[in-house]
């Protein structure tokens, strides 16, 4: 891998901000200025270009995965409509957010969900792969303005009340006002459910501006999001396809290095994907060709890397580096953009103080716990 930037070689631009004290935080930038944010375990981009087109310019974004920080560079490595993004492909444990300090609107990041998923072992805090106590460090070090972290379902069980509450006590203490709650992708134009549980943290004088983002009207569907992918090498049966495709499609899974490869998911996930006239076995290389069989169960279209990107809500331009098992868990892994656009629009709103519509409700914070018995 090429053009690697360290933490080290990170210019600080903090021409948006006044002068401030440790103990304070930074002043709130005005309604048309871009904000800035820190994206911590980025994955392939995906909650990073939501809060992109958002507003926000990202001042460093951290990926460990080569393959993952390789498809950050081939996409915003050069350009981007606030400029390059300075991706560090490097372990967030020894990511130092200090010099940042008091200088930065908001910390994102999406921590690794396997201590939490259903799939998994469950193992929580216990669990070595639980970065929930890094992005802590992080959020203390920078004393950011706001905090947006998402993770899986698997988070808000009743097993998991000690720890959640753990992390809410830290935050509190920390000097914020903490919401989460549980989101469906699909209440927000992304052709599939993929609920995530979103935590939302803001200084005490911007959380009665935030409000979690209404809901779209009308659902995507799956034939609406891949029509033209599916038709793009002449497969004449694309139309009739996309029309019987009308259901959003189950939560896509992309593994990890040490379990799961490209394809759509778990059986019951398989079956679904069938009922919509897709083979779930495997992934394709490309989309189907002008001989490819068409009103025949046995020889159904398979999903792309690329397919598998507009169902999270990618652009089609998006550029997924490395071969297609380590595209396809980048694929399966990242946060919808979408998703992520609308909550980071509800955070910018609440950052420039815009009032409430009438239509909003204010959100309700999360309870402050007078005790907890698991340490995050």
């Amino acid at each position: 891998m090429t053009n690697f930037i360290h933490q080290t070689e990170l210019p600080l631009n903090t021409s948006s901000f006044t002068s401030t004290s440790s103990s304070k935080t930074t002043s709130p930038s005005n309604d048309g200025e871009s904000l800035t944010s820190i994206e911590i375990c980025a994955g392939a981009g995906g909650q990073a270009l939501g809060l992109e087109r958002a507003g926000f310019s990202h001042l460093a974004v951290v990926e460990i995965d080569n393959w993952a920080a390789q498809t950050l560079r081939d996409n915003r490595g050069q350009d981007g409509p606030h400029g390059p993004w300075p991706v560090l492909e490097m372990d967030v444990n020894d990511f130092d957010a200090t010099p940042w300090h008091n200088q930065v609107d908001l910390i994102a990041g999406g921590v690794p969900c396997p201590p939490f998923s259903i799939a998994g072992r469950q193992l929580g805090a216990d669990d070595e792969r639980d970065l929930f106590p890094e992005a802590l460090r992080i959020i203390e070090e920078a004393n950011p303005r706001a905090v947006l972290l998402e993770n899986v379902k698997g988070l808000g069980q009743k097993r998991f009340d000690d720890y959640r509450a753990g992390v809410i006590s830290q935050l509190t203490k920390l000097g914020y006002s903490v919401f989460w709650e549980l989101l469906q992708a699909s209440d927000y134009g992304v052709p599939q459910l993929r609920p995530r549980f979103i935590l939302v943290a803001l200084k005490p004088e911007f959380a009665p501006y935030f409000s979690w983002p209404q809901k779209v009207e009308v659902q995507k569907s799956v034939g609406q999001a891949l029509f033209d992918l599916m038709g793009e090498n002449g497969w004449p049966g694309a139309a009739a396809w996309a029309k019987q495709a009308n259901k959003v499609a189950p939560t896509l899974v992309g593994g990890s290095k040490k379990h799961g490869g490209p394809d759509v998911g778990p059986t019951r996930a398989k079956e679904a994907w069938r009922q919509m006239g897709i083979k779930g076995t495997s992934i394709a290389e490309s989309a189907p060709d002008a001989d490819f069989p068409v009103n025949d169960p046995d020889n159904l279209p398979r999903l792309t890397v690329e397919m598998g990107g507009a169902i999270q809500g990618f652009p089609d331009h998006w550029k997924w580096a490395g071969r297609k098992t380590a595209q396809w868990r980048q694929v399966g892994n990242a946060f919808p953009p979408p998703v992520a656009h609308a909550i980071g629009q509800s955070i910018k709103n609440a950052l420039n103080k815009v009032p409430l519509e009438e239509s909003q409700a204010a959100a309700t914070p999360a309870g402050v716990p007078t005790s907890t018995k698991t340490k995050v």
